[in-house]
């Protein structure tokens, strides 16, 4: 199994609302993705930004292909992210999940 891992960040007073649509628009589509084993949203709160990582879950690097298009470790984005992210960052990080 393959972990994929993406950071955003934006200002605090916009938390809320990019949780709230990062829930209805971005955790579907990750889940939809034929070799998705699950995604959740996670959020920090650091003063004045709130962090966001989306930590999710993968068959293969060819189901986070199908996902994210190539190469994989591209980020990908949603035509909200510009209205409250800090940065685009352009990668996210990917590792081998092992259960024992």
């Amino acid at each position: 199994m393959i972990v994929r891992i993406w950071h955003g960040a934006t200002p605090v007073a916009k938390a809320d609302t990019y949780l709230k649509l990062m829930r209805e628009r971005a955790l579907p589509d990750y889940k939809s993705t034929p070799g998705n084993r699950g995604a959740h949203a996670l959020r920090r709160i650091d003063g004045e930004l709130a962090h966001f990582h989306m930590l999710t879950f993968w068959d293969s690097i060819e189901a986070i292909e199908r996902f994210a298009g190539r190469p994989p470790e591209v980020a990908k984005y949603y035509e909200f992210d510009k209205d409250f992210l800090v940065e685009l960052e352009p990668t996210a990080t990917h590792y081998e999940a092992f259960d024992h």
